[in-house]
């Protein structure tokens, strides 16, 4: 059985879609998923379900949490293998730790919104697209970044969620238990 890292988008943040974790976790337990494991509070989890793929798992977890909360969710589904993938692939890999994010789309843009967003250039930020994922490097902070979820849901025409490499890491990790 496969271990999914599951990313949710928009819960706690700003006091907005409150979820506490172990009611996420005890949520989506009911729902039939196995050895879910949570990390922080802003939507990352790792779980088991027999039979299904990162899409299934996607719409699973979508249905538990509109049930139980009533909140629409955005969720982001990756194995453990796509999400080493993205992280090998991280062109800024040799940049300071902390100015390192992974805006991880739910598909792949067209190619017309995507040679549009790349002609786009802000101070002290850089990024590269491959695939599902805008690895961002943010000299001045995320926080300061032009480059937000956001911008790049509105410019790219897809969901995204964003986390940084830390986050990353950890999500890594968890998979491998």
């Amino acid at each position: 059985m496969k271990t999914f890292i599951v990313l949710l988008r928009g819960i706690n943040v700003g006091g907005q879609k409150k979820i506490k974790m172990a009611d996420l976790k005890r949520c989506l337990t009911l729902a039939g998923f196995q050895d879910v494991e949570t990390y922080i509070q802003s939507g990352n989890l790792s779980c088991r379900k027999e039979g299904l793929t990162a899409k299934g798992v996607e719409i699973e977890v979508h249905k538990a949490i509109l049930k139980h909360f009533g909140f629409d969710v955005p969720v982001l589904a990756l194995t453990r293998e796509k999400l080493k993938l993205i992280m090998d692939q991280n062109p800024f890999a040799e940049e300071e730790e902390k100015s390192q994010y992974f805006v991880l789309l739910k598909s792949e843009p067209e190619k017309d919104l995507l040679d549009s967003f790349n002609l786009l250039h802000f101070e002290n930020e850089a990024f590269q697209v491959n695939h599902n994922c805008v690895y961002l490097c943010c000299k001045a902070g995320y926080g300061k970044a032009k480059l937000s979820n956001n911008l790049i849901e509105n410019k790219l025409k897809v969901q995204a969620t964003t986390r940084n490499l830390r986050t990353m890491m950890k999500l890594l990790e968890m998979a491998r238990s």
